[in-house]
């Protein structure tokens, strides 16, 4: 059953012609759609967790098994031992990590000198940025991995990093942020104090910029870690990120589902883990966004 509340009009409005405005609390129905949505985004995590910790004879059982067992540690070791999984797990921590701290900063930067700087040309150059997301990043695969061979750098992880320092997204995403929470008041205040424009980025909009910073660098954490394409164009097998090495790991003549899934599972890891520590500001960015709108 849904429930009513019935709120006055405001105070100042005559009294005999107060209306009630009725708000409507969400119902059984709104919260069991909640719970399933949830229950099937979870389900694949849960199920990489059953699948990684049986035998491989056990996947394709006939019923399925649907709770854990007991090899998890065994299958983590065999991860570790038929593959440079370590390595991988290291190599997808500083690509995205750097690609991370690099977009967030930039980005920031570009997007202040776009929304509160006055300069020749601003908006040409807006369009310009905007305009490089229409072109598809299969499009300039061959000139980038020329240009890495020619910076000697194919087959080191420097060749997945430099091209994703800056995204256009980020710095479109930044700019219409800093639009809307940065008054000029507050900029025009710190110049009359005698701020030049780097110490007003640095102590006035840097600040105001957290949760929407929080959110880009979740987005760009998880696509750097994510990002399957360009390292396995560019890195050898002995070099490999998380996702190369998972694609190596489901090579082959047969696939053993319970190793694919384990090494699955343990590269979910890092990026539970960053929105567990940065969660509160994402949430926070994502809600004060939302209430703007």
């Amino acid at each position: 059953m849904t429930s009513v509340l019935e709120r006055p009009a405001p105070a100042g409005a005559p009294s005999g012609k107060r209306r009630r405005r009725a708000v409507r609390l969400p119902g059984p129905w709104t919260y069991a759609a909640l719970i399933a949505v949830l229950a099937g985004s979870a389900f694949p995590v849960y199920w990489s967790l059953v699948v990684s910790s049986q035998t491989p004879d056990k996947v394709d059982s006939v019923p399925p098994v649907l709770v854990p067992g007991g090899h998890l540690f065994d299958n983590i070791a065999r991860v570790f031992d038929q593959s440079d999984f370590a390595l991988a797990l290291w190599n997808s921590i500083v690509v995205s990590g750097t690609i991370t701290l690099s977009v967030v900063f930039f980005s920031t930067l570009a997007g202040f000198a776009f929304a509160k700087l006055r300069f020749r040309g601003r908006s040409a150059l807006m369009l310009l940025v905007v305009a490089t997301q229409a072109v598809p990043t299969e499009l300039g695969v061959i000139p980038l991995y020329m240009m890495m061979s020619d910076f000697g750098w194919a087959g080191e992880i420097h060749a997945v990093i430099v091209p994703g320092l800056v995204t256009a997204f980020g710095v479109f995403f930044m700019r219409q942020y800093f639009e809307r929470a940065v008054p000029d008041e507050l900029l025009e205040a710190g110049r009359m104090d005698g701020c030049s424009s780097i110490r007003l980025y640095w102590h006035v909009v840097l600040p105001a910029a957290r949760p929407a910073a929080a959110v880009l660098g979740l987005f760009t954490f998880m696509q750097a870690w994510n990002d399957f394409f360009w390292p396995l164009v560019v890195l050898t097998p002995e070099n490999p990120t998380v996702q190369t090495a998972l694609s190596t790991l489901a090579s082959g003549y047969t696939t053993d589902y319970t190793l694919v899934l384990t090494a699955a599972t343990i590269g979910t890891l890092p990026v539970l883990a960053v929105f567990l520590l940065f969660g509160r500001q994402i949430v926070g960015g994502i809600m004060q966004g939302a209430l703007k709108g």
